[in-house]
């Protein structure tokens, strides 16, 4: 049976991967910085070590893992210090390598890591981004992920190891955090939205479909050594994507129009240039190759889990 070790496995996506990885028959390994808390959040069986972005790598966790697939992360931070913005790199980049390192030094056959889509940069205009455009990374966790993605080539090009980097657009799903789930608080208070009539096309990825091609990755000979980029395959503007959730939570979205212009003159003045930016702007990612190479496809649709998303929300208010 083949060993799997998997880093932040309790956080959001990785919950999902154990769940399903364990469904499959994997032999799974666990990395996450609270062990107490991974009794409450991984099913039971599952051999559990400290990972921490910032400390030494247990190398009884990697004995007998055929592959590791790094989920672990310093992810975004609204408005980061300058001790803050090196632990980006420390925590993104250099952790990547130590991991990398040990990772070779125990046989281990196959790196999967998950990067971003960040990597290429921040929006797209006449066309989608694709798996082999010039990275174009304009933040501190864009870079981070780019030299971890740079360091692990180089160290499994020398140790003889696979590498595969899977950038990844937003993620939504079941138990999502951040971003999206303000996006699902808003609809649901009935706040109303000027963001009717939007235009702008996103990419997203389901993280049943994240999860399902994180592990095709892990064992398909055609995902050596290469960089694939993840997405539905469904692009949405932001006015459908908040339709849509509305008709999940079974509550209308309160949207109404207003000038994009207009709306990215009042965010540049109250500091919220950015938040106006992800919802106005496109961000498409063209995916097509990852399909091809790896005759793959989503085997969620956009609405399925959206629903999925929305039902978890719903129960999590009542708890």
């Amino acid at each position: 049976m083949k060993r799997v070790f998997i880093t932040g496995a309790t956080g959001f996506v990785g919950q999902h991967l154990v769940r399903r990885s364990s469904e499959l028959g994997y032999a799974l390994s666990a990395g996450v910085r609270d062990k107490a808390r991974a009794a409450s959040k991984l099913p039971a069986g599952i051999a559990v070590f400290p990972f921490d972005l910032d400390g030494d790598i247990d190398g009884a966790a990697l004995e007998d893992c055929s592959c590791v697939i790094h989920l672990a992360a310093q992810v975004h931070l609204k408005k980061p210090t300058a001790q803050e913005l090196d632990a980006y790199s420390t925590r993104n980049a250099a952790a990547t390598a130590a991991l990398a390192e040990a990772a070779a030094r125990q046989g281990v056959r196959r790196f999967v890591f998950l990067s971003s889509i960040k990597v290429n940069g921040e929006q797209t205009y006449d066309r989608p981004i694709r798996h082999d455009d010039v990275p174009a990374p304009l933040d501190a966790y864009g870079r981070s992920k780019l030299q971890a993605e740079q360091a692990l080539a180089e160290i499994a090009s020398r140790a003889g190891m696979d590498f595969v980097v899977i950038r990844s657009p937003l993620v939504y799903g079941a138990g999502v955090k951040a971003n999206f789930l303000a996006l699902l608080r808003w609809v649901h208070k009935g706040i109303p939205l000027p963001l009717s009539g939007l235009s702008n096309k996103r990419s997203l990825v389901a993280v049943g479909n994240l999860v399902d091609l994180l592990l095709r990755c892990v064992e398909h000979p055609d995902a050596s050594n290469q960089v694939f980029l993840a997405a539905d395959g469904e692009d949405l503007s932001t006015s459908e994507l908040l339709r849509r959730i509305g008709e999940a939570l079974r509550r209308p979205a309160r949207l109404f129009p207003v000038r994009v212009d207009v709306l990215e003159r009042v965010a540049r003045l109250i500091g919220k240039a950015d938040e106006a930016r992800r919802l106005c702007g496109s961000l498409q990612v063209d995916a097509s190759r990852t399909r091809r190479v790896l005759d793959w496809s989503p085997p969620i649709a956009v609405d399925e889990e959206l629903q999925n998303t929305a039902d978890h929300f719903l129960r999590s208010l009542r708890t």
